[in-house]
């Protein structure tokens, strides 16, 4: 029968380690996005840096650029998940509703996250980045792998107990909390992280408190 017997000749990175490549890559794309920018990183610099000499290796993996940051947000959105609603569950059970407990869902688990790693600090990173995106800017994969959290859930638990604000200005409110409470997460962590010593930082419980308070009060501060 033809084709006994012959050995097939299949691309380089189509291997049994092809997990194992597949992190590599995710790894290599989570440094890029969280450096350089979603747009902005190089996908050929990604597949090198990932050691990879084959050009179709992000392409054969993912399919697009959208779908290796689908991919990278992919890696947390369990643990985000599984936090978040533990504490707005525990937020919505008080009586009456504390805003604090509802910002603080949104806020520990970010801290959490960024206390297991650099690729937690990266994902943190990279959804700042996306929060100052319009939702219907976001490639439909993008998109389906933000919702997985209890994200969307906090916000609206956090949106209903806000004070009277035009609609825009709520809107830029909590756009604006939003990119500051992750990037202040992430850069505390990075700091942390430093050889050389940098300004004292709080503890993880005292961090939390205080960015919880200071979030509150940006979402009350008077309208100008």
């Amino acid at each position: 029968m033809a084709g006994v017997g012959r050995r097939h000749s299949y691309p380089q990175w189509v291997t049994r380690d092809g997990s194992a490549t597949r992190e590599k890559l995710l790894d290599a794309a989570a440094k890029a996005f969280a450096e350089h920018g979603v747009v902005n990183a190089s996908m050929l610099d990604i597949t090198r840096n990932a050691g990879q000499r084959n050009r179709g290796a992000l392409h054969y993996h993912f399919g697009s650029r959208d779908g290796v940051l689908a991919a990278v947000l992919d890696r947390h959105v369990d643990f985000l998940e599984k936090r978040e609603r533990e504490l707005l569950d525990k937020a919505l059970s008080s009586t009456p509703v504390q805003l604090a407990l509802v910002v603080e869902a949104i806020v520990r688990p970010v801290v959490e996250l960024a206390a297991s790693g650099w690729r937690g600090r990266c994902y943190l990173l990279i959804v700042a980045e996306l929060a100052g995106e319009m939702p219907n800017n976001l490639a439909p994969e993008v998109a389906a792998t933000l919702a997985k959290t209890a994200g969307r859930s906090v916000y609206d638990a956090l949106a209903e107990r806000l004070p009277a604000l035009p609609v825009n200005v709520r809107d830029e409110r909590l756009a604006l909390i939003t990119v500051f409470m992750l990037r202040a997460v992430a850069d505390r962590a990075r700091l942390m992280g430093l050889r050389r010593k940098s300004r004292p930082q709080l503890d993880d419980e005292a961090f939390i408190k205080n960015l919880v308070a200071m979030v509150v009060a940006a979402v009350f501060a008077p309208v100008a």
